[in-house]
């Protein structure tokens, strides 16, 4: 089925990525790159890495045979898993190693059965591991003075972090299932601040595991969260699509236009703001006078309620994967020969999926300061 030149591409590029997380690794966890004089990463560290990479990119392999072998199982041509290196410690910039990793279908998907079998197979796969992953992170959590051999000045009584020019600031972002878990697994004394999870390997794999989770469940377009939506609601996916894409852009762009800017800045940036929503509906499958209706009709909204509530503030890192997904992806489903509704334990899953994706979405999964 995949011949040897198949297996050495998809493995070496599996390999850069194995390297790559890893020295992303060694600069979260450690504050330590291959790049750096005064705090280099030794092989020492580069080992110690492995403590994140391994399990962070196990996740993911597993996410993808999920994703591989119930399309093998449903006889649905598809290509092993591209998994696509992106370290960025070379331009000074933060990254985790990884775009994360695709399957190509090669051969069309015939019926709502194997759409839906497909898309839930990787994801859940992938959930269980990422939860034994957090399991053993939040269970074996080191004693309270581990961060200090990260950060020995937080040791001074008279250190101010926030005073620290030379620090950013990296927060994360709650999830229900990761705010439950800490609630109920972690040692209070062990457990660090949201800030400092960066530097425990297991906690931060197990975070950024469920945040690509999240991101493959929600309910839109090809995604996996789509095919679910596909499955289980074969007369309303088009327009809960539809409806969860609208929701998600109008958060990632809720803040970004504000009366409270410089008057120039909205000249400038208002026309383009709204270029850009009605861009990104492009695809959408509705007429152009109700792309313009929308694009319009949200940013007047957003305008708005910045108005009454000037601290209201979405998360526009979701902009660039909004767009992704809006021009790219695209927001329709594709329909299929093979119309019949799915039995009811699909039915069943399909629901338990869409509970995962509600336990592991992050609103602000990362916020820099």
């Amino acid at each position: 089925m995949y011949s040897n030149r198949d297996y050495l591409k998809h493995g070496l590029l599996l390999f850069l990525t194995l390297i790559a997380t890893t020295l992303a690794g060694g600069e979260w966890l450690y504050g330590r790159s291959v790049l750096s004089d005064e705090k280099p990463l030794t092989w020492e560290y580069f080992l110690l890495s492995f403590q994140f990479s391994v399990p962070f990119l196990g996740i993911l392999f597993v996410h993808e045979m999920g994703h591989l072998f119930t399309s093998i199982y449903h006889k649905v041509r598809s290509s092993l898993p591209f998994f696509i290196p992106a370290w960025l410690g070379f331009i000074g910039a933060p990254s985790i190693g990884t775009f994360g990793a695709v399957i190509q279908m090669k051969s069309q998907v015939g019926s709502r059965k194997k759409f839906f079998d497909i898309g839930v197979a990787g994801p859940l796969a992938g959930f269980v591991v990422a939860l034994a992953v957090l399991v053993y992170g939040f269970t074996t959590l080191p004693e309270a003075s581990y961060i200090y051999e990260i950060h020995p000045e937080y040791a001074d009584p008279t250190y101010n972090k926030e005073a620290d020019e030379d620090v950013m600031d990296i927060q994360l972002g709650y999830n229900l299932l990761f705010w439950i878990m800490k609630e109920t697994l972690a040692d209070p004394e062990r457990m660090p601040e949201m800030a400092e999870v960066i530097h425990y390997p297991y906690l931060f794999a197990g975070y950024l595991a469920l945040f690509f989770t999240a991101l493959n469940l929600l309910p839109i377009g090809q995604l996996d969260g789509g095919h679910v939506v596909f499955g289980i609601l074969p007369k309303r996916h088009k327009e809960l699509s539809l409806l969860a894409y609208t929701l998600f852009l109008f958060f990632a762009g809720l803040g970004v236009i504000s009366p409270y800017e410089d008057l120039n800045y909205l000249i400038f940036a208002l026309p383009l703001y709204i270029g850009f929503l009605y861009i990104c509906f492009r695809k959408a499958g509705i007429s152009n006078t109700n792309q313009w209706i929308i694009a319009l009709g949200m940013a007047a909204i957003q305008y708005t309620l910045v108005s009454f509530y000037p601290d209201i503030q979405g998360y526009s890192g979701w902009l660039l994967f909004a767009f992704l997904i809006g021009r790219v992806l695209g927001i329709n489903h594709p329909e299929v020969p093979d119309g019949r509704p799915l039995d009811q334990n699909r039915k069943i899953l399909g629901w338990i999926a869409i509970v995962i994706f509600i336990l592991c979405f992050i609103p602000k999964p990362f916020m820099i300061e």
